[in-house]
This record gives structure tokens, sequence and C-alpha cells, in this order.
């Protein structure tokens, strides 16, 4: 069981999976511009503007860790699993994570960053 509470445990989680997420993105942004599509450019505009509200999203948790003293660091990894070390306010934690986990993890927020919060922003932008 985890001292740290789960609105902190989300944020650490996000300092390693957003940069994860970067990867990914940056990977596919180097594949669409090899890749012989007839229109590329607007599949190029929107890992892009993902890439740079991602980078954003990342800064703010950065800036928030850091102002309340939080730290995340990979301590080892193996075929099935990662370890991260979680400090908390004068605290240590190692947890675990499954490795199918976090590709998961990273799919989900990937489906998110492209997809869905355009669908948040203008269910939003409809109520308003």
């Amino acid at each position: 069981m985890t001292r740290i509470p789960e609105g902190e445990r989300i944020i650490m989680e996000q300092a390693f999976y957003l940069p994860m997420l970067l990867t990914v993105l940056n990977r596919d942004l180097l594949v669409f511009n090899k890749s012989p599509f007839k229109l590329t450019q607007p599949y190029l505009n929107l890992v892009e503007e993902t890439i740079q509200v991602i980078q954003k999203e990342l800064e703010e948790v950065k800036r928030y860790m850091k102002s309340n003293t939080l730290k995340v660091h990979q301590v080892k990894r193996d075929e099935a699993f990662t370890m991260f070390l979680f400090h908390y306010k004068g605290h240590e934690e190692h947890l675990n994570y499954f490795n199918p986990r976090i590709r998961n993890k990273v799919q989900e927020l990937m489906d998110y960053y492209l997809f869905k919060r355009h669908l948040e922003k203008d269910s939003r932008t409809k109520k308003a």
C-alpha cells in the first residue's frame, strides 16, 4: 500500500508516461515524413500540435512536482516490469509497473491526446 495520495501519484506517473508518449509521437512523425501519403501535411500537423500540447502539460507536471518536492526516477527494468522510485515529501517508495500496463497506458494517453481531448473541447463548447 502506498502512502502517496492518488492525485499526487497520478501527477508523478505523468512525469514518466508523457515523455514515453512524446518518444512514440516523435518516431511516428519520422514515419509520416517518409511515408508515401498523397497528403502528409494534415497528419504532420496533427502530430506536431499534439506534441506541443503534451510538452506544455509535461512542463506543468514538472513545475508542480518541483514546487511540491516530488520526484520520480526509473530504477530498473526487465522483460516484465519497470521499477520507479517515487520521492514524496521526504518519503521514498519503490513501485513496480507491469510493462504491458505501461504500454497500454501510453496507448490510452495517445488516444486521448490525438482524439478524445478534441471531443471534450467540442462538448464544452456546445454546453456554453
